[in-house]
């Protein structure tokens, strides 16, 4: 049986939130998965939203009616797989903690904006196997962050941008549970262009396909 996502995109143009929903179809058509691409939130009012194996937010600094909220959070705690990238899934609904509790952290801050850091890869799970650690260019996120969350890579602060961080090590990408859905994030992905950058879209794909039942 064909499995099937979908992916839902808008809030802060900054985000390239279009063009990232468009690579991330790119990415799940050729693993051979049925993606769906609406903008806004209105989709998660489906009844039937659990008919999707996975769905992907690729939606920055908005809001969430309660019925779209609950429908979301219904269908992964049902089972539904939910991946995604950057602040279009970890700075999504600000004011909605149990979205926040669902994905596993929230966006708080970036010291610096774009700039120069390094992922560590610090798991040998099947998401980040044969990576190892990378340079990156990007916002370096600083998050809140679940205790629960099984942490696969991260990132160490300098203080270079913000000496009250320095030698903080913050998680870049987890994977955890929401009742019997998956979950995983990855930090990485400011713009769609970050997609063109091997380590990130391989540990992308790997999460996704994870995450999805």
């Amino acid at each position: 049986m064909t499995k099937s996502a979908l992916i839902f995109w808008g809030g802060w143009d900054g985000h390239t939130p279009d063009r990232s929903a468009a690579a991330v179809a790119v990415i799940l058509e050729r693993n051979k998965v049925a993606v769906d691409v609406v903008t806004g939130t209105a989709a998660l009012a489906d009844p039937d939203l659990g008919r999707y194996d996975l769905i992907v937010p690729m939606i920055t600094m908005s809001t969430i009616e309660k019925p779209e909220l609950a429908g979301l959070t219904a269908a992964v705690r049902a089972g539904t797989g939910l991946a995604g990238a950057h602040g279009m899934m970890c700075d999504a609904f600000r004011n909605e903690t149990e979205y926040q509790f669902m994905t596993g952290g929230q966006w708080v801050s970036h010291p610096g904006n774009i700039i120069d850091y390094r992922v560590n890869i610090n798991s040998d799970d099947p998401i980040v196997a044969g990576i190892g650690d990378f340079p990156y260019c990007s916002e370096q996120y600083y998050m809140h962050v679940d205790p629960t969350n099984e942490v696969l890579a991260t990132t160490t602060f300098t203080g270079e941008h913000l000496a009250d961080v320095a030698g903080a090590v913050m998680p870049v990408v987890w994977k955890r549970r929401y009742g019997a859905g998956r979950v995983f994030y990855s930090a990485l992905g400011h713009v769609a262009e970050e997609f063109a950058v091997p380590q990130m879209a391989t540990i992308f794909e790997r999460g996704a396909l994870w995450a999805m039942r």
